[in-house]
């Protein structure tokens, strides 16, 4: 991606402060003066020389007691949780939140400090709003084992959504690509030229309104299961900022969308074995499950 781009995301910073430091030679790639246009490539060595009031206030996230995070299984490698509703990955800029990272520091669990300052131990992360397994390192050896296991997509991720309507046919593949929303800037959206973004859904159960679906990611795109089941129009129940009938929601007791991370297997980093964790329903999507039935 564009320096500009790549240093945003990164540090946290505006892409105009970010513009602002190569216009002043504050940004270097391999040595070497960049401008905010130039392409940022796998292995590329920066150097970025931050003004004091430039520089990232709060990188750690604060151990926290966090409602609902429970652990799954934890060994000498990895730790799996239950990541509840309401709880980010890890800090980033404008999120005041609980956070995966703060919970964890709280119940004694320390993990791998490879990953960036704020993000230390990371390897793939949920939306706010959406529950379920997921996976953190705790060893060195397991976060690059893993990282890379996300990259070439070896893990095996499922999910459990209820669709409005019924999708037709009942069971396929969108193979959309998708980037950040032209118009709104906290959405994404299929777009021409995007990166490659594939999922595949299968129908469970079919209620009057509404469908439960099992999807397999080939791909893991920010918002990819909530951008692609807008794009067949059955946007998820309760998803509202992406079309979803807040009249359904409603009826059915719903204040997010109805996505959960049901189910997360991989290669364990320790011995290669096979390894799955499944994660139950929370009880607000349950509850709507049955009042969907009813």
């Amino acid at each position: 991606m564009r320096v500009d781009a790549g240093l945003s995301r990164l540090l946290g910073l505006s892409r105009t402060a970010v513009v602002t430091l190569t216009e002043e030679g504050r940004v270097a790639v391999d040595g070497h003066a960049a401008g905010k246009s130039d392409r940022l490539v796998a292995g590329s060595w920066l150097e970025v020389d931050l003004p004091d009031a430039e520089r990232p206030t709060t990188i750690a996230a604060p151990a926290e007691v966090v409602a609902g995070l429970t652990i799954l299984h934890e060994d000498d490698d990895i730790v799996v949780i239950d990541k509840p509703v309401g709880v980010a990955a890890h800090p980033s800029p404008g999120w005041t939140g609980p956070t995966v990272l703060g919970g964890l520091a709280a119940l004694g669990v320390r993990v791998s400090t490879s990953g960036a300052a704020e993000r230390q131990g990371i390897v793939h992360r949920l939306d706010v709003g959406t529950t379920g397994v997921m996976v953190v390192a705790k060893s060195e050896h397991a976060y690059s084992v893993l990282k890379r296991a996300f990259k070439e997509r070896t893990v095996e991720k499922r999910y459990h959504a209820v669709v409005q309507g019924h999708p037709d046919p009942s069971r396929g593949t969108v193979d959309a690509p998708i980037d950040r929303h032209p118009k709104h800037d906290y959405k994404w959206a299929v777009v021409a030229g995007g990166r490659p973004s594939v999922t595949h859904y299968d129908t469970i159960e079919a209620f009057r309104a509404a469908s439960l679906l099992d999807i397999r990611l080939e791909t893991g795109r920010t918002h990819q299961i909530r951008v692609h089941m807008a794009a067949l129009r059955h946007p998820c129940v309760g998803d509202i900022a992406y079309g979803a009938d807040p009249v359904l929601a409603k009826r059915v007791r719903l204040e997010r969308q109805w996505l959960h991370a049901r189910e997360l297997g991989f290669h364990h980093p320790a011995d290669g074995a096979w390894v799955t964790f499944t994660s139950p329903y929370p009880a607000d999507l349950a509850q709507a499950l049955d009042l969907l039935r009813e």
